[in-house]
Protein backbone atom coordinates (compact mmCIF):
# COMPACT_ATOMS: atom_id res chain seq x y z
CA UNK A 1 0.00 0.00 0.00
CA UNK A 2 1.47 3.75 -1.20
CA UNK A 3 0.25 7.05 1.05
CA UNK A 4 0.94 9.55 -1.99
CA UNK A 5 0.15 12.52 0.90
CA UNK A 6 3.95 11.22 3.05
CA UNK A 7 5.54 10.14 0.76
CA UNK A 8 5.24 7.32 2.67
CA UNK A 9 4.81 3.55 1.70
CA UNK A 10 3.46 0.90 4.32
CA UNK A 11 4.34 -2.60 3.54
CA UNK A 12 2.64 -5.40 5.65
CA UNK A 13 5.67 -7.95 6.63
CA UNK A 14 4.44 -11.34 8.89
CA UNK A 15 1.95 -9.88 10.35
CA UNK A 16 3.63 -6.63 11.47
CA UNK A 17 2.96 -3.05 9.62
CA UNK A 18 6.12 -1.29 8.38
CA UNK A 19 6.90 2.36 7.24
CA UNK A 20 9.47 3.05 4.33
CA UNK A 21 9.85 6.27 2.67
CA UNK A 22 11.46 7.71 -0.56
CA UNK A 23 14.35 7.41 -1.29
CA UNK A 24 15.74 10.91 -1.95
CA UNK A 25 19.62 11.71 -2.95
CA UNK A 26 21.90 13.43 -0.97
CA UNK A 27 23.54 16.30 -3.44
CA UNK A 28 26.98 16.36 -1.93
CA UNK A 29 27.52 13.99 0.01
CA UNK A 30 30.86 11.43 0.26
CA UNK A 31 30.27 8.20 1.08
CA UNK A 32 32.71 7.75 4.14
CA UNK A 33 33.86 3.97 2.62
CA UNK A 34 34.53 4.63 -0.85
CA UNK A 35 34.65 8.37 -0.78
CA UNK A 36 32.11 8.33 -4.11
CA UNK A 37 30.64 11.83 -4.07
CA UNK A 38 26.43 12.15 -4.89
CA UNK A 39 26.32 8.41 -4.14
CA UNK A 40 24.39 8.73 -1.07
CA UNK A 41 20.32 8.17 -0.72
CA UNK A 42 18.77 8.72 2.06
CA UNK A 43 14.99 7.20 3.66
CA UNK A 44 13.03 6.22 6.90
CA UNK A 45 12.28 2.53 7.79
CA UNK A 46 10.12 2.81 10.80
CA UNK A 47 11.70 6.02 12.05
CA UNK A 48 14.97 4.84 11.78
CA UNK A 49 16.98 7.12 9.28
CA UNK A 50 18.87 4.72 6.37
CA UNK A 51 22.01 6.15 3.94
CA UNK A 52 23.24 3.78 1.62
CA UNK A 53 26.03 4.42 -1.00
CA UNK A 54 24.70 3.31 -4.02
CA UNK A 55 28.14 3.12 -5.37
CA UNK A 56 29.81 0.19 -3.02
CA UNK A 57 26.42 -0.80 -1.01
CA UNK A 58 27.90 0.75 2.25
CA UNK A 59 25.08 1.13 5.08
CA UNK A 60 24.40 3.86 8.20
CA UNK A 61 21.53 3.91 10.32
CA UNK A 62 20.16 6.14 13.03
CA UNK A 63 17.12 6.39 14.96
CA UNK A 64 15.65 8.70 15.82
CA UNK A 65 15.79 10.35 19.66
CA UNK A 66 11.67 8.88 20.98
CA UNK A 67 12.82 5.84 19.44
CA UNK A 68 15.81 4.86 21.21
CA UNK A 69 14.73 5.25 25.26
CA UNK A 70 11.59 3.43 24.10
CA UNK A 71 13.67 0.10 22.73
CA UNK A 72 16.01 1.26 25.96
CA UNK A 73 12.92 0.47 28.52
CA UNK A 74 12.25 -2.76 27.36
CA UNK A 75 15.14 -4.58 27.92
CA UNK A 76 16.38 -7.04 30.64
CA UNK A 77 19.24 -8.67 31.53
CA UNK A 78 18.52 -12.13 32.08
CA UNK A 79 22.48 -13.15 33.16
CA UNK A 80 25.79 -12.82 32.34
CA UNK A 81 27.65 -15.50 31.09
CA UNK A 82 31.50 -15.50 32.05
CA UNK A 83 33.37 -18.53 30.19
CA UNK A 84 35.88 -20.25 31.76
Amino acid sequence: MYNNNNNIAVYEVMGESMSVSRKRFIAGAVCPKCQSQDTLAMWQENKVDVVECVSCGHIQRQTDESVTPHVRDQEQVIGIFTPK
